[in-house]
C-alpha cells in the first residue's frame, strides 16, 4: 500500500475489521486506481466513507457487471465545495454543476477523469447512516484497504431499493455468507425503516429471498 493511501486508511475508525476478500482478485486495475484516487482525496479531508451499490455487491460475492461506482460521504460540518476541490486535486472531474440538484439530491456525481469511471457521492445524512457507519469493514484489493458496506448492511439498502437486480444480489449475498450472516441485524434495520417509511413489504421480501436460499440445492 503506497504511504498515501496508508494514511487515507488511519482517517478511519481503528476498530473497522480487514477483510482479505479472494473475490477482490478479480476487479478490474481501473477501479483500483480509483479507489486510490478516493482514498487520498478523502483521507485529506479525514471524512468517513464506504463504497455501496454494485461494487459492493461485487466485493461480497455477487456476479455483476457495473461501470460506476456508488460512495456514501460523511461530510460533516465540512462544504461539498471543499469535497469538491479535494475530489479535483486527485484526479475527479464534476458531471454536474448545478449546486441546487447536489442540495436537493444529496448526490455529486463526478468522473475520474484518468479512467473515464463516473462515481456516485452520496452525502450522508442523520439516522440510519450512522449505523451503516459502524458496520463498515476494510475489504483488501491489490495491497490497498477500501472501506465497503458490510454484507448486511448492503442486504438492507437493496431491499430497500428493490429492483429486480437488487433481489438477485440479495440471494447471492446470503448464499455466499450462509453462516456468517447476520440475519438478526438485517431484520432490525429493516423494521426500522418499515416504521419511518411506513411500510410492510421489506420485511416480508427478506423472507422471500431467505426462503430461496433454503430451496437451492447443496
Amino acid at each position: 500500500m503506497d504511504p498515501q493511501s496508508t494514511r487515507a486508511v488511519r482517517t478511519l475508525k481503528p476498530t473497522l475489521r480487514l477483510v482479505k476478500n479472494s473475490i477482490a482478485a478479480d476487479m478490474p486495475s481501473a477501479d483500483v486506481e480509483v479507489y486510490a484516487s478516493l482514498l487520498r482525496a478523502l483521507g485529506h479531508l479525514q471524512v468517513r466513507w464506504y463504497i455501496f451499490g454494485a461494487q459492493a455487491a461485487i466485493l461480497h460475492g455477487a456476479a455483476r457487471f457495473t461501470e460506476d461506482i456508488d460512495i456514501t460521504v460523511d461530510l460533516g460540518t465540512r462544504t461539498t465545495r471543499v469535497l469538491t476541490d479535494a475530489l479535483q486535486s486527485e484526479g475527479f472531474q464534476a458531471r454536474v454543476t448545478d449546486d441546487e440538484f447536489i442540495e436537493r439530491t444529496r448526490v455529486l456525481p463526478i468522473l475520474h477523469a484518468a479512467t473515464g469511471i463516473p462515481v456516485d457521492v452520496v452525502l450522508a445524512g442523520p439516522g440510519l447512516e450512522e449505523r451503516f457507519f459502524e458496520g463498515v469493514v476494510l475489504v483488501e484489493i491489490e495491497g490497498i484497504a477500501v472501506p465497503v458496506a458490510r454484507a448486511e448492511d448492503l442486504v438492507v439498502m437493496k431491499i430497500l431499493a428493490g429492483r429486480p437486480k437488487d433481489i438477485e444480489d440479495v440471494v447471492t449475498i446470503l448464499g455466499t455468507k450462509k453462516n456468517t450472516f447476520d440475519v438478526q441485524r438485517v431484520r432490525d434495520l429493516i423494521r426500522l425503516l418499515e416504521q419511518a417509511l411506513d411500510q410492510r413489504d421489506l420485511e416480508p421480501l427478506l423472507d422471500t429471498c431467505l426462503a430461496r436460499i433454503k430451496k437451492k440445492p447443496r
